[in-house]
C-alpha cells in the first residue's frame, strides 16, 4: 500500500517536491497530499516582474490547470485556499483552517517565508499605513498597481528600499510603469549589489542605473516614515534627517522564516528564526522534513534567488532578471525526493543524498545590466575585512636521495622534475595570509609521492591570490579574476557588462583542476595558429599525411585505391578513421566531390541505407542489392556486407527469438546470424562468434558482467584453459580472454563454461564489449553510488546489441573516477545528487575524453537517456564510426545532441526508448544458438574432409603459458603462380575434397569451407549464380591459414575475389592476382560438382606440397629472426625465375637455400 506524505505548502519549493517525486517514485510507492493557503496553484514567484506586464497569474503558473488535472488522484490531491494550521506528529496528522484531518506517513513542511519590515514599521503600522508595500506575492503586487492608479498618487514618486537584488528587480518593474513619474533606490551602501560586487564593479552598475534617470541615494538609511493626519504615507526621514517626499515606498530589505506552524507542535527552532534540520533535511521530530526558505540547516536560512547549478531533472526557473539560476531550496527538493525514491532501485542502490554548502554563484540582468559573480568571488579579501595576502609562492626545489631512485641502483640518472596535482583532492578556499612552500620531486607511483601533490594543491588553493582586471568605463565593462598566486587555479571572480565566460569559469572552478591557458588569455583571449596536421604512422606502413597528399594530387579518390598504393590501414587498421578524415579533407581542396557512400556497391551513406531498408523491409543482403544496390547482380564487399548485417541487427522485432548478425540487417530484422544467407555477411569474428588471431586460432571472452565474478566460476574458467591448453590474460574491461581455441573446439568450449553459468562477452562484435566498474558503495569508504549494481544492469541490458562500431561503458561510484568512465562511449559517475553522465569517449589510436551530458541524474533515469543515445547512435552513425567521432561530426555538436535526447526537440525520444527496450527484449545467448543446431555446430570444423588438425604457427612457452612464435617486423613479398606446377594442367586431375552440403549453399549469399589436401590445405567457395571457387587457404601476406574465413566480395568490374580476413588483401578467385597489393598472389583451382559432391582440379598432392604445403609455410620460432636479418625481401614461385631479377635479389641470408631462389621454403 502506498504511503501518505502531507506537503504543507504548494510554493515554488512544495510543487517542485512534488514534480520531482511523482517524476521518480516510479515504483508508486507513495501518495501525496498538499494544501496551499493561497487561492492560486503554484507559481513562479521569481518572476514577478512580469505581472506587472500581462497582469495574469495564469502566466506565471509552474503547471497549467491542464497538469493538475490529469494527474492520478491516488497518487496527488491538492486543496487551494486552505492552510495548514496545525501539526500532530504524534497522531501523524495536520488539520487544516477548513477543519479537514490528513493522517501522513511522512509530512514535508515546505512553508517558505515573509518580507521583513524594518523596526521602525511594525506589522501593526504597516497595515494601518496606505502605500506602504513589500514585493513578495500576488497580493502584493496587486496592490501595488491598484494603489499606483489612484488620484493622487499616480505620477507621483515611488522609493525603493534595499539595493540588493530584490530592490533593483523592484526598482525596474516600478520604473518601467507608466502610472509612475520617478523612481528613487535607497542603499545603505556606497553602491548596488555590494554582495556580489566590489567597489569597481558597483560603480560600473550604479553609472548604469543612473544613467536611466534612476536616483540611486547610497551610504544612506532611513530613520522612519512619515504620514498625514489620515495615515497615508508621504516620505521617509533619512539619517541625516533630512526628508525625502514620496507617494509610495517598497521595502526590499529581506525575508525571514515561517516557523510558526513548527514552534507550536514541538518541533526544534533556530533562536532567530527557521525550523532546525539535519544534513538529510529531517526536523526534530521523527517522519517530519523541512525544505525550502523555512528550514535553518547549519544556521542558516537561504531564499529562492540563491542560484545553483544545473541539474538534469529541474527546469531552471527563468526569471527576469534574463538567465538561469535554480534557488538552493530547490536543491532541497531534490535531495529529499532524491531520498524517498532513489538509495533503493532496480539497477542497484545509492547513497543517501546530503546538504551541502550552495555554490552563490550567480548571473542576472538587473536595470538593462549584465551581472555575475561566481566561485569565492571575494577570494581577495579577509572575513574581516582586510585584503588577502598577494604574491608570488615560494617554491623549494628538493633533490631525491638515492633511496627514491629505482632500486638501489646510485649511478646517475637524468631527472625529470615534474609537479604532479590531484584532480580528485577538494580544496576548502579557505583564506591564508601564509606564503606557501611547493616541494617539487620526481614524479612516483607511490603515497608519498601523492601526498605532496595533494599538499601542493590544497596550500596553492589556500594560499595568496593574484587578480587580473579589466575596467571600460565607456562600454560598461568590469572584469576581475581571482588566481592561485602561481596562476594554475581559478578561485573566482566577477562580471559586469559582459557575461559570456560565466558558464566556462564556473565550471573551471567548481572541479578545482589546474587551468591550462596562461590567465591572461581569460581577459585578452588567445591567439590559435592554423595547424597543418601532423605525419601519419601506420603499423610498419609509415605512412605520412604528405604520402596521402601527393596521393590526391596524383588522381586518387578513392579510399581501396589509397591502400592499394600506400599500403596504409594494411596494418592494424587503427589509423583509418583519421585517414579518412585527412584524405577526405585532402579531396575538397582539389576540388574532388566527397561522398559519404558506404562504399562502391551503395551509393549511399549507412544512415540513408538504414532508412530505406526500414521502410521498405528489406529482410536480405540479396533483396537489399537487387533493391539499391549500384549493380543488382553485384556480391557485394568486405565494407557493406558487415555493415548491413548489423543494420539489420540493431532494430531487433519482439516476434523474433534471435538475433545473431552484424550491422544493418541485425538492427531491423533479427535472424540468426549462423543462417547461410547472413552468415556470409560478417566479418570472420562475427561468423565464428569468437575473435580471430594471428594464427588462425581464436579467443573465446564470456561476459563477466561489471567485473564480479564468483571463486567457483574462477576456478572454472582455469579448468577450462587447462583442458583446452589456453592462453589466459585479464582485459582492460575486467574480464579473462581465453587465446589459442583451435576453431572446431569453439562449440565444446562454450558447451563447459554455459554448464558453469557464463555465456558470450560478444568481444568479437560491433557491439557492446563491457561495463566496467570500481567496487563503489559496496566496499570502498568514498563510494557513493552502487557503481557495480549499475554497471552489471546496464551490461545486462545491453549485452548483444550491435552497432556501428563497439561501444564500452565505465561506471565510478565517486569522482575518484577508478573505473575510468571518461574514457568510455558512455560512462557513470556518482555524485552526492546522482549519476553524472557522460558521453563519446573513447581510448585507442585517437583518443577522447568524454563530454559531461547530464549532470546529477536520479539513478531511475539513467537508463532511458542511455536508451536514446545507444538507438539514436546506432541509426544515424556511419558504418565503423566510434561514438566520439559522430558526435564530433554531428551537426550542432552535443549541445544539439541534448536538445535532441533530453529535451526531445524532434519528439523521438520515446520512439527511441521504444525501439531499444525491443531490441534488448528478446536477448539469446549466441553461443546457445550454436550448440542447439547440429548444422551449426558443423560449421565449425577445421577440414570438411578430415578431423585431422593442423596446428598454423609454431607454439612456444613464456611465462609459464604456450603463445604462437613471433611474426618477423615485416614478411617479404610472395607471388605465387600455377606456372610453378612442372605437371602440366592437362594431367591434373580431379579430386574429391568436399559434398555440396559441405558448403550449404544459398542463393541468398556465399558459403566457403577448408580442405586438407596431402600437407596443403585449400579454400573451397560457393557464390550463389556464379559457382564454385576454390584457393589455397593460406594468405601470403603473414603467412596465415585463413582465407576460407574471408569475406567473398567483386569489384565495380565484375572480378571475385575474397579478402582476407586479418588485413584486407583481396585475392581474385579465377586467378589468385591481388586487386589491392601487388606484392602478392596465390594460386586457384579449378572446382565441378558431380552428384552432390565437390571436385577440385589438382596436381599430385607431393608436388603441391612443394609449392604451398603448411610445413613449409607455417611460421615458427626462427621465422622471425631469419627473415628480420635479411632473409630475402621478395619472394616468386613460378617456375623459372628471371636470371636478371635474380642478380638483383640481395643475399637471403639463409643457412640452406630454401629462401629466395629455391622452390621449397623451408624456415
Amino acid at each position: 500500500m502506498a504511503k501518505t506524505i502531507v506537503v504543507v505548502g504548494l510554493g515554488m519549493v512544495g510543487i517542485a517536491f512534488i514534480e520531482k517525486l511523482l517524476n521518480l517514485d516510479e515504483e508508486k510507492r507513495y501518495r501525496l497530499v498538499t494544501c496551499g493557503e493561497e487561492s492560486h496553484l503554484a507559481y513562479n514567484r521569481v518572476a514577478l516582474t512580469d505581472y506587472f506586464q500581462h497582469r495574469s497569474v495564469e502566466k506565471l503558473y509552474l503547471n497549467d490547470v491542464q497538469w493538475y488535472a490529469k494527474q492520478d488522484p491516488d497518487r496527488f490531491l491538492f486543496h487551494i485556499g486552505e492552510q495548514v494550521t496545525s501539526l500532530d506528529p504524534i497522531a501523524h496528522s495536520v488539520t487544516t483552517s477548513k477543519g479537514r484531518t490528513i493522517t501522513y506517513d511522512h509530512c514535508v513542511l515546505a512553508t517558505g517565508s515573509e518580507s521583513v519590515l524594518p523596526p521602525y514599521i511594525p506589522p501593526e503600522r504597516a497595515e494601518k499605513t496606505k502605500g506602504v508595500f513589500v514585493y513578495r506575492n500576488i497580493s502584493d503586487l496587486d496592490k501595488i498597481l491598484a494603489y499606483s492608479e489612484e488620484e493622487g498618487i499616480r505620477g507621483g514618486r515611488t522609493v525603493v528600499v534595499g539595493g540588493g537584488l530584490l530592490g533593483l528587480e523592484a526598482a525596474k518593474a516600478l520604473f518601467d510603469l507608466n502610472t509612475i513619474s520617478h523612481v528613487s533606490i535607497i542603499n545603505r551602501q556606497a553602491y548596488p549589489l555590494s554582495r556580489q560586487l566590489d567597489n569597481e564593479g558597483g560603480e560600473i552598475v550604479l553609472r548604469r542605473i543612473e544613467a536611466m534617470g534612476v536616483q540611486v541615494l547610497t551610504k544612506t538609511t532611513v530613520k522612519d516614515i512619515t504620514t498625514s493626519p489620515s495615515g497615508v504615507f508621504t516620505g521617509l526621514t533619512l539619517n541625516d534627517d533630512s526628508h525625502l517626499p514620496s507617494s509610495m515606498v517598497i521595502f526590499a530589505i529581506g525575508i525571514t522564516p515561517r516557523d510558526d506552524l513548527a514552534r507550536k507542535a514541538g518541533l526544534k527552532c533556530h533562536a532567530k528564526a527557521g525550523i532546525l534540520v539535519d544534513d538529510s533535511l529531517k526536523t526534530s521530530v521523527e517522519d517530519v522534513w523541512a525544505i525550502g526558505e523555512c528550514a535553518s540547516w547549519k544556521g542558516n536560512t537561504y531564499g529562492l534567488i540563491a542560484p545553483g547549478s544545473k541539474s538534469y531533472f529541474y527546469t531552471f526557473l527563468v526569471l527576469r532578471f534574463g538567465t538561469e539560476m535554480k534557488g538552493w531550496v530547490v536543491e532541497m527538493a531534490d535531495i529529499l525526493a532524491f531520498n524517498f525514491t532513489q538509495v533503493q532501485t532496480d539497477v542497484g542502490g545509492f547513497s543517501p543524498r546530503q546538504m551541502n554548502m550552495p555554490d552563490l554563484s550567480t548571473k542576472l540582468k538587473l536595470m538593462g545590466v549584465d551581472v555575475a559573480s561566481f566561485g569565492d568571488y571575494f577570494a581577495d579579501k579577509l572575513s574581516n575585512g582586510s585584503t588577502r595576502k598577494v604574491g608570488m609562492p615560494k617554491v623549494e626545489v628538493v633533490a631525491p636521495t638515492s633511496n627514491e631512485l629505482n632500486g638501489q641502483d646510485t649511478r646517475p640518472k637524468k631527472l625529470v622534475w615534474e609537479v604532479k596535482v590531484d584532480d580528485i583532492v577538494t580544496g576548502s578556499g579557505s583564506a591564508s595570509g601564509e606564503t606557501i612552500g611547493v616541494k617539487v620531486e620526481i614524479p612516483k607511483a607511490s603515497e608519498k609521492a601523492a601526498g605532496h601533490a595533494h599538499s601542493a594543491k590544497k596550500r596553492a588553493l589556500e594560499g595568496p591570490v593574484e587578480c587580473l582586471t579589466y575596467r571600460d568605463p565607456f562600454s560598461f565593462v568590469y572584469k576581475k579574476y581571482i588566481f592561485t598566486a602561481d596562476g594554475k587555479y581559478l578561485l573566482g571572480g566577477m562580471m559586469v557588462g559582459d557575461t559570456s565566460d560565466y558558464v566556462k569559469l564556473v565550471s573551471l572552478v567548481k572541479k578545482k583542476k589546474p587551468i591550462e591557458a596562461p590567465p591572461s588569455e581569460f581577459i585578452v583571449g588567445s591567439r590559435k595558429g592554423e595547424d597543418d596536421g601532423g605525419d601519419l604512422d601506420d603499423d610498419t606502413q609509415n605512412v605520412t599525411k604528405g604520402s596521402i597528399v601527393n596521393c590526391v594530387k596524383g588522381g586518387v579518390e578513392n579510399i581501396n585505391d589509397l591502400k592499394a598504393k600506400t599500403k596504409v590501414g594494411t596494418g592494424c587498421g587503427g589509423c583509418m578513421p583519421l585517414v579518412t578524415n585527412i584524405f577526405k579533407a585532402e579531396l575538397k581542396k582539389a576540388g574532388v566531390t566527397v561522398t559519404n557512400n558506404i562504399c562502391a556497391h551503395f551509393a549511399m551513406s549507412r544512415q540513408e541505407l538504414f532508412g530505406v531498408v526500414k521502410i521498405r523491409k528489406l529482410k536480405t543482403f540479396t533483396q537489399i542489392m537487387e533493391a539499391v544496390g549500384a549493380n543488382g547482380e553485384s556480391v557485394g564487399c568486405e565494407l557493406c556486407k558487415p555493415v548491413i548485417g548489423g543494420i539489420l541487427r540493431s532494430r531487433r522485432r519482439v516476434s523474433q527469438i534471435e538475433c545473431h548478425q552484424g550491422s544493418i540487417l541485425s538492427s531491423l530484422f533479427n535472424e540468426p546470424v549462423m543462417d547461410p544467407a547472413h552468415h556470409a555477411n560478417q566479418d570472420t569474428n562475427d561468423r565464428f562468434l569468437a575473435n580471430i588471431q594471428r594464427n588462425g586460432t581464436f579467443s573465446v571472452v564470456p561476459r563477466i558482467a561489471a567485473g564480479e565474478i564468483t571463486p567457483d566460476k574462477l576456478i572454472r574458467l582455469g579448468q577450462v584453459a587447462q583442458k583446452y591448453k589456453l592462453y589466459t590474460k585479464i582485459t582492460g574491461g575486467q574480464r579473462i580472454d581465453l587465446f589459442g581455441a583451435q576453431k572446431q573446439d569453439l562449440p565444446d568450449i562454450w558447451e563447459e563454461l554455459i554448464e558453469a553459468g557464463f555465456e558470450s562477452g560478444h568481444a568479437y562484435g560491433k557491439a557492446l564489449r563491457t561495463v566496467k566498474s570500481c567496487v563503489g558503495s559496496t566496499w570502498c569508504r568514498y563510494g557513493i553510488g552502487d557503481s557495480v549494481g549499475m554497471a552489471i544492469y546496464l551490461e545486462e541490458r545491453y549485452k548483444g546489441i550491435r552497432s556501428p562500431h563497439k561501444i564500452k561503458g565505465g561506471v565510478s561510484g565517486c569522482v575518484r573516477e577508478c573505473a575510468e568512465a571518461q574514457s568510455k562511449d558512455f560512462g557513470l559517475i556518482a555524485t552526492d545528487k546522482g549519476w553524472n553522465i557522460f558521453l563519446a569517449g573513447n581510448g585507442g589510436a585517437n583518443p577522447r575524453h568524454a563530454t559531461l551530458f547530464a549532470t546529477d541524474v536520479p539513478p531511475s533515469k539513467v537508463v532511458s537517456i542511455l536508451d536514446r543515445f545507444l538507438m539514436y547512435y546506432i541509426q544515424t552513425a556511419d558504418k565503423l564510426m566510434r561514438t566520439a567521432r559522430w558526435v564530433e561530426q554531428f551537426d550542432g555538436g552535443i549541445e544539439r545532441l541534448k536538445k535532441i535526447l533530453l529535451d526531445d526537440e524532434l519528439g523521438i525520444c520515446s520512439e527511441l526508448e521504444k525501439e531499444m527496450n525491443d531490441l534488448v527484449g528478446t536477448y539469446t545467448d549466441e553461443w546457445r544458438g550454436v550448440l542447439q543446431d547440429p548444422l551449426r555446430r558443423k560449421q565449425f570444423r577445421q577440414f570438411v574432409n578430415t578431423d585431422e588438425r593442423r596446428p598454423q604457427i609454431e607454439q612456444i612457452k613464456e611465462r609459464g603459458q604456450e603463445r604462437p612464435a613471433d611474426w618477423p617486423k615485416q614478411f617479404p613479398a610472395a607471388k605465387i603462380r600455377l606456372s610453378t606446377i612442372h605437371t602440366p594442367k592437362s594431367q591434373w586431375k580431379w579430386r574429391r575434397l568436399a559434398t555440396v552440403q559441405d558448403l550449404m549453399p544459398s542463393q541468398a549469399g556465399t558459403t566457403s569451407v577448408a580442405a586438407k589436401y596431402g600437407d596443403s590445405q585449400l579454400a573451397i567457395f560457393h557464390v550463389a549464380k556464379k559457382g564454385y571457387y576454390a584457393t589455397q587457404q593460406m594468405c601470403p601476406h603473414k603467412r596465415a591459414f585463413v582465407l576460407d574465413h574471408g569475406i567473398v566480395g567483386d569489384d565495380p568490374s565484375g572480378n571475385l575475389y575474397i579478402s582476407c580476413p586479418l588485413h584486407k588483401r583481396n585475392f581474385r578467385l579465377t586467378d589468385g592476382e591481388c586487386l589491392n597489393d601487388d606484392d602478392y598472389s596465390i594460386l586457384a583451382f579449378d572446382v565441378k560438382e558431380e552428384s552432390h559432391n565437390l571436385f577440385v582440379l589438382l596436381p599430385d598432392s607431393d608436388e603441391l606440397d612443394a609449392i604451398i604445403g603448411t610445413s613449409k609455410w607455417m611460421v615458427r620460432r626462427a621465422t622471425a629472426e631469419v627473415v628480420d636479418r635479411g632473409g630475402g625481401d621478395g619472394i616468386e614461385i613460378a617456375g623459372m625465375i628471371d636470371s636478371e631479377k635474380q642478380q638483383d635479389k640481395p643475399s637471403s641470408g639463409c643457412a640452406s637455400q630454401s629462401c629466395g631462389s629455391n622452390l621449397v621454403l623451408d624456415w
